[in-house]
């Protein structure tokens, strides 16, 4: 037994693991920001491409480490999960911190395509019981559509920006040290809070499905809550909410479209069931962005709500504790 295993080290873990996570986060932001501001390409491009590509490696990570070792079966539902996590709480907690302004394009195009995305992983879930070899690469096309949209995206807006906008003074050297260290300790962070909450949930008596369910779900998408609410307090909204769309389009196009190109995933029911949720949660909050065009405290309270209900359906579901 180490000593990280017992409560005491366990506590000394989560602290460092949260304060690593939460400086990362710190980091990542203020470099995205600079980037951003010093290449006139706006926040919620670099949200939805570098930041939102940053937080999804740990689940890119896992996903593509099990493929090799041909036992990814529960890729999928760990992406699903991961998604609906994001969707209900990251962009709920942000909401509760400061109102979100939604973009028209988010509105229009970007929201529409995660929706779209979902939608085309149940098809090819549904009828071939799986996402073999072809799903993969047809998912990886895209995802390359994708990135192709967010650099035209980005080079129309750099056209259209003004030259006198006001200068960034970090370097652009110093901007990728923030964005690379801001990852890595994101990464560490996340890992250890997770080993942390797991041995003391075990220690305390909570079954290992619950914690499965509940600690480990959070805890790959503790990158994008930490990094999006540290964006909107910081008023980068835009990034808050590409950040969060960004990773949902990435997790489910590169990491499944990665993962079903190495080896075929099997799609059981409960994925079906899990990827109608999603859809039907993203029109949930499509339809809050579009009649305001913002996301309230109210609506965040909603969403939480929701995401509450959701996890005690899937703690019955799996026979709860």
């Amino acid at each position: 037994m180490t000593f990280f295993s017992t409560i005491p080290g366990a506590l000394i873990l989560l602290v460092v693991g949260f304060v690593f996570l939460i400086k990362g986060a710190d980091f990542f932001v203020e470099g995205a920001s600079a980037v951003a501001k010093k290449l006139h390409v706006p926040a919620l491009v670099i949200g939805m491409t570098i930041v939102a590509m940053g937080t999804s490696l740990p689940e890119l990570s896992v996903s593509v480490t099990a493929s090799l070792a041909g036992s990814n079966q529960l890729a999928i539902g760990n992406v699903i999960g991961s998604n609906i996590f994001n969707l209900m709480v990251v962009l709920g907690s942000c909401a509760l911190f400061s109102a979100l302004e939604v973009s028209d394009d988010t509105i229009k195009k970007d929201f529409p395509f995660s929706i779209i995305c979902t939608l085309a992983l149940m098809v090819m879930g549904i009828i071939g019981k799986s996402v073999g070899h072809m799903d993969g690469f047809i998912l990886l096309v895209m995802f390359i559509v994708f990135l192709i949209s967010m650099l035209k995206q980005a080079q129309k807006s750099r056209s259209n920006a003004d030259e006198t906008e006001e200068t960034v003074s970090l370097p652009i050297w110093l901007c990728i040290v923030y964005i690379v260290g801001g990852a890595a300790a994101i990464k560490f962070g996340g890992d250890w809070v997770v080993s942390s909450c797991t041995t003391l949930a075990l220690k305390i008596g909570m079954s290992e499905t619950l914690v499965g369910l509940t600690i480990v779900a959070l805890g790959t998408s503790l990158p994008e809550l930490v990094t999006s609410i540290v964006a909107a307090r910081k008023n980068e909204l835009d990034m808050a909410i590409g950040n969060v769309v960004g990773s949902n389009i990435f997790n489910i196009l590169l990491i499944l479209g990665v993962a079903g190109a190495i080896s075929p995933m099997t799609y059981l029911s409960v994925n079906a069931i899990d990827s109608l949720i999603l859809v039907v949660f993203s029109a949930i909050v499509f339809l809050m962005c579009f009649k305001k065009k913002n996301l309230n405290k109210v609506n965040g309270v909603i969403m939480l709500l929701l995401y509450v209900a959701y996890l005690a359906y899937i703690i019955a579901r799996d026979g709860g504790i």
